[in-house]
């Protein structure tokens, strides 16, 4: 017990130098999720313990533990095998046990491993290891002499040379197997290798899109991530042939030197011959299966952080707040489709119009589309960016000239719209409408509440990513589920107006807890306290605890339970507020904010026998009690006119909104039918490590066209001022 004791202390100040932090903090994580608390809850009502620790950090502590967890599992297996074959020495036992990765472990435990037969077990069991061990003492006797001795009709052992080609093998195992010597060469060949591909089968790449890789070579240490899965995703399409390019001779030399004593006795050659073997079958393709394992991980790795970076982004767009909002879902032949959502997201009005071909009831359409504005006072138009998008902008941005009242419009992604327009919870929230129809809904509301409306589509289908489907789908969808529900944490939850797909993101509610805080709400009525969520089915007192801080009472008895101060902190803050002669009603109020303004904390903290970090958020909270982190975030960019591509002119000076962020640059929605690229190199004056140092999906940024390719419908744009 004390030696895991001090094992685990060990792994704790691993981790807390890894992590930059003390070991108190990491040990406060762990020992705080033992206990069953959600990472949000941690990140947000235990700073104390944590040291004011964000979610992020709080994720990459557990990742690591759990990964040295793993790890001294698969060590103690290892030794246990190991020594079950009474081959365990002090000296490997010591390697193991200080083994930092998997992938030494298991270079240890390779000569001890149960190997199917190889060419090696097979020269065994013909008994001829004594005559590869005597070949490794490089006597000065004949080999060929000493082979005789092993000449079996019995053990099919019957020439000289068979029983040569059998110590060969073994010797060429031996070699493979040897930990250093895979350490070494695995180095070497990421210091000094290159990755090279050429063309399989050209035909099947019609659109050209492999063909910069065709004869393609690149240094394995410096090849980019994207490069990667772009190489691997042409592989498995039959149109690559993808290898690693290892310094044979270098290799080799290295091998000689290693196991060689003698070069110039007679078993000398032998057991060179016998380490070219080894190189070349077992361990050439078995360290370049590992390199390009390695490679992919982190690329993946990469991919999925990009993913999960501009995803965060896009969920905390900030919300157009109390407006009356048109929703357009573009289309030709089957028209328009139209919906109308009130200041809280209530469906006021359903409609179609065909303005564009081929029905083009164009005088028709317009007549209604300005009835409906004038009739529900819209304030903002959102036109989803899919088919007819561009014409349904320009047609809705002339009419918007002609009103008397200032109406912008936007384009919204609405990436995703049709996946969840037919899935069954859009069925279930609108029983009666086409899909169409639902996907107007949802383009309206997600100009209203991005965050609301997009938790309820697969976040790998909201269009922020890049070879997305080339990454783990595992491990891509443990880190998308953490971002949204970082992201729904983070912002707070109205539980009077929540959706249960909402709801379900908030910390320690499962999915059949988030239906029934739905149902409860249906039959009963509004929620008019946090302490009645007590009362709701699967909803047991440590669900309560981890939830009802981001959950809340907007109009209801208790003024607190508007804010993110959790219950179990309101005795101290109603003694506060009576310290300072308020109550709860005065929340958000000036005079409160002045009193609030003026405190010491350290002496307030120490008076209520709370944290100060604890009471900083409690005071913040008094002080803007619905605060919405997203209010703190740029506007969307909202538009009255429109722009065509034969509009643009090089060096022409533009506003745009950031779509998507790439390895190699941004994309860019300028207002024209193709969203533009802002390559990596043109996106600062200074050294651009990544683009997301620069720009992140929803910034509203000035760019300059570059050029424009009229053909191809693209356009390359940079934000260095043109001089």
């Amino acid at each position: 017990m004390t030696e895991t004791l001090v094992k685990d202390d060990q792994h704790i100040g691993r981790i807390a130098a890894e992590q930059g932090i003390s070991p108190k903090q990491v040990k406060s994580v762990i020992s705080l999720t033992n206990e069953g608390n959600t990472v949000p809850f941690i990140a947000r009502y235990r700073k104390e313990m944590t040291g004011a620790l964000d979610e992020v950090q709080i994720r990459n502590i557990l990742e690591r533990w759990q990964y040295i967890q793993n790890l001294e599992q698969r060590k103690d297996e290892v030794l246990r095998i190991i020594a079950e074959q009474g081959k365990l020495t002090e000296e490997l036992q010591q390697a193991i046990v200080k083994a930092e990765k998997l992938q030494e472990v298991e270079d240890l435990y390779r000569p001890y491993k149960q190997k199917r037969r190889t060419k090696a077990t097979v020269a065994k069991e013909k008994g001829l290891e004594p005559l590869a061990e005597w070949l490794l003492i490089f006597s000065n006797e004949n080999p060929e002499e000493k082979a005789k001795e092993f000449l079996s009709e019995e053990k099919e052992v019957l020439t000289v040379d068979d029983a040569i080609a059998g110590a060969k093998d073994i010797i060429a195992e031996m070699v493979s197997d040897d930990a250093d010597g895979r350490k070494w060469i695995r180095h070497e060949t990421y210091k000094s290798g290159g990755v090279v591909s050429v063309v399989k089968d050209a035909d099947q790449d019609e659109k050209n899109v492999y063909e910069m890789y065709y004869e393609y070579e690149e240094p394995v240490s410096k090849i980019v991530p994207h490069r990667i899965l772009a190489l691997n995703r042409g592989e498995k399409e039959g149109i690559l042939r993808v290898s690693i390019k290892m310094n044979a001779d270098l290799i080799l030399s290295y091998l000689a030197k290693k196991w060689v004593k003698k070069e110039h006795v007679p078993a000398g050659q032998i057991v060179i011959e016998a380490i070219e073997d080894g190189y070349k079958r077992l361990i050439q393709p078995s360290i370049e299966r590992e390199i390009r394992n390695e490679l992919t991980e982190k690329a993946e790795e990469q991919a999925i952080h990009i993913f999960s970076e501009n995803l965060k982004n896009l969920l905390l767009q900030p919300p157009l707040k109390g407006k009356m909002v048109l929703g357009v879902d573009p289309a030709y032949r089957t028209g328009c489709k139209l919906a109308v959502v009130d200041e809280t997201g209530k469906v006021l009005k359903i409609d179609v119009i065909y303005p564009h071909p081929p029905v083009a009831k164009t005088k028709e359409a317009r007549d209604k589309f300005i009835k409906i504005l004038r009739d529900y006072k819209v304030e903002m138009c959102a036109i989803g960016n899919g088919t007819a998008s561009r014409e349904t902008e320009q047609f809705v941005a002339d009419i918007l000239k002609e009103m008397d009242q200032e109406i912008f419009y936007l384009i919204v992604n609405e990436a995703g719209a049709s996946v969840y327009s037919a899935s069954d919870l859009a069925r279930e929230e609108f029983p009666n409408f086409q899909v169409e129809e639902r996907s107007a809904v949802s383009i309206a509301r997600r100009l209203q509440d991005p965050l609301a409306e997009l938790v309820k589509i697969d976040p790998k289908s909201v269009g922020v990513g890049q070879y997305q489907h080339d990454v783990s789908q595992k491990r891509l969808s443990e880190s998308l589920h953490f971002v949204v529900e970082t992201a729904v944490n983070q912002v707070g939850v109205n539980v009077n107006t929540a959706s249960a797909s909402l709801l379900q993101y908030v910390a320690g509610l499962t999915k059949t807890a988030a239906n029934n805080v739905v149902k409860m709400r249906e039959e009963e009525g509004k929620f008019t306290s946090r302490a009645q969520l007590k009362k709701v089915p699967r909803l047991g007192a440590k669900t309560y605890e981890q939830a009802i801080g981001f959950l809340r009472v907007l109009d209801g008895k208790q003024p607190l339970d508007r804010t993110g101060i959790h219950p179990e902190n309101y005795d101290e803050v109603k003694k506060l507020l009576t310290n300072l002669g308020f109550n709860a009603n005065h929340l958000g109020t000036e005079e409160l904010k002045k009193a609030l303004s003026g405190l010491d904390l350290k002496v307030v903290s120490e008076e209520l026998g709370i944290g100060t970090l604890t009471l900083k958020d409690i005071v913040d909270a008094l002080m803007r009690p619905e605060r919405d982190p997203r209010d703190d975030l740029p506007r969307p960019l909202l538009k009255k006119d429109v722009l065509k591509l034969e509009d643009l002119k090089s060096g022409m000076e533009l506003q745009g909104t950031v779509r998507n962020v790439v390895d190699f640059g941004a994309f860019v929605d300028i207002g024209v039918k193709q969203d533009g690229l802002v390559h990596i190199s043109k996106l600062s004056n200074h050294f651009v490590k990544h683009p997301m140092d620069i720009v992140s999906v929803g910034d509203v940024v000035t760019v300059w066209v570059d050029s424009v390719d009229m053909k191809k419908g693209r356009v390359a744009l940079t934000m260095l001022q043109p001089s």
